[in-house]
């Protein structure tokens, strides 16, 4: 029987397992999912979460019943790529594979800023936005809320906490122009959903280090300033909450292997998301250095970490069963951004993730949001998307040398 472990349960390695279950017959392959936690978590969300909503339970148990899929609850705490042995928390012996998934994913990157881990809060994991939640709702009014990062993670946690809490003063900071990338359209929707909530924006600022009730910032201004935003440069920032939403990093488990990694962390695959330097392991989502359109890699995301996972698994399938290897490209459409439960920004890209003129604003762009994120949920319990599936056997030659399967 042929060993498929997938450590990792976020939309990429809940998918990839999944799908591998429909692709292949349960007596021919076991296939171990590894998890630290009992539910699967909406991450899109967690700025939901933070804000005092409550999501609905999804427990891996329930999302598996009767796929053959075997969940176990555990920290992965090795890895041996040569030995091909997995450590756990959970006290019980090496899992060993024949075929794995590493879909570990990532977390905050407090970018070394200093106080950073000390003094903020993060939105990348359930727990820290539960922490978030319970420290938001201890706030008194007029308390200040100040969110660290302009991309796409910080919009949506300043936008959702100041809807929630009008009574707060809430702040955003950003390196650069706030939603420099968008295009004109997307940038003054941005601009308007901003103003009507009261967010303070400070553009064009780097912070330097985080304090218990304040932040600190660059003697100077990143590149140029804006003309409706507040300069933060030079200034202590008043914060009785910071929350930093600078991008992710990735787990740092693979760095401790031989798998050849980038300079990210991230492991560097092929267009099947198979290891470059260990053919029996195949990497997704955001542990995944994976080039896209342009030659240009993707960007860590739920966009980018479920097409991986079907790409993933349906390569490992073809490859034990001896079917045809499907080929698949990577692309773009557009970036969901919530601005609250009441507006949403969705701004159409190129395949390579460059914005365009086309966009879709306020209440239809929230309802649109939410609908994808619904659908990336129900994706994950239904990976082959509802549609008839075909089941093969594995071949005997799956069991020789990985090498040998190429």
């Amino acid at each position: 029987m042929h060993r498929i472990v997938v450590l990792g349960a976020g939309y990429a390695g809940a998918s990839a397992a999944g799908r591998l279950a429909r692709r292949l017959y349960r007596e021919d392959v076991s296939i171990t999912l590894v998890n630290a936690e009992p539910d699967f978590v909406e991450r899109v969300r967690m700025h939901q979460v933070a804000a005092g909503q409550k999501l609905k339970t999804r427990p891996f148990r329930e999302m598996f019943a009767g796929t053959g899929v075997e969940v176990r609850i555990a920290r992965v705490t090795g890895l041996d790529v040569d030995r091909k042995t997995v450590t756990l928390s959970d006290g019980a012996d090496e899992l060993a594979y024949d075929t794995l998934v590493y879909a570990l994913g990532s977390g905050w990157n407090a970018q070394g800023v200093p106080g950073t881990h000390e003094h903020a809060y993060e939105l990348a994991s359930r727990p820290g936005a539960l922490r978030l939640r319970d420290r938001l709702a201890g706030l008194a009014p007029g308390q200040s809320v100040v969110v660290v990062g302009g991309g796409l993670t910080g919009l949506e946690a300043a936008t959702e906490i100041a809807e929630a809490r009008p009574d707060l003063d809430v702040a955003i900071v950003a390196r650069d122009a706030l939603g420099g990338w968008l295009s004109p359209k997307g940038r003054a929707h941005l601009a308007r959903v901003v103003a009507k909530l009261g967010i303070t924006v400070h553009d064009h600022t780097a912070v330097t280090a985080v304090e218990p009730d304040h932040l600190v910032t660059a003697a100077e201004p990143v590149t140029g300033g804006s003309a409706h935003a507040v300069t933060g440069a030079g200034r202590r920032i008043p914060a009785a909450v910071t929350v930093w939403a600078t991008g992710f990093a990735v787990h740092p488990l693979a760095l401790a292997t031989t798998l050849d990694t980038s300079g990210t962390g991230q492991i560097a695959v092929d267009a099947t998301m198979r290891s470059t330097s260990h053919p029996d392991v195949y990497a997704v989502g955001d542990a995944a250095l994976v080039m896209g359109p342009g030659d240009k890699p993707l960007r860590m995301s739920c966009a980018s970490g479920t097409p991986t996972a079907w790409q993933a698994a349906d390569a490992i399938a073809a490859r034990l069963t001896g079917a045809p290897i499907p080929k698949t490209t990577i692309r773009y459409f557009n970036q969901c951004i919530s601005l609250g439960r009441r507006e949403g920004l969705i701004q159409y890209v190129t395949a390579d993730d460059r914005a365009v003129q086309a966009v879709l604003t306020g209440r239809l762009a929230a309802l649109y949001k939410e609908v994808v994120c619904k659908s990336a949920a129900w994706a994950v319990a239904n990976p082959t998307l509802g549609l008839p599936t075909r089941r093969r056997h594995v071949q005997p030659r799956a069991t020789a040398p990985a090498q040998a399967l190429a």
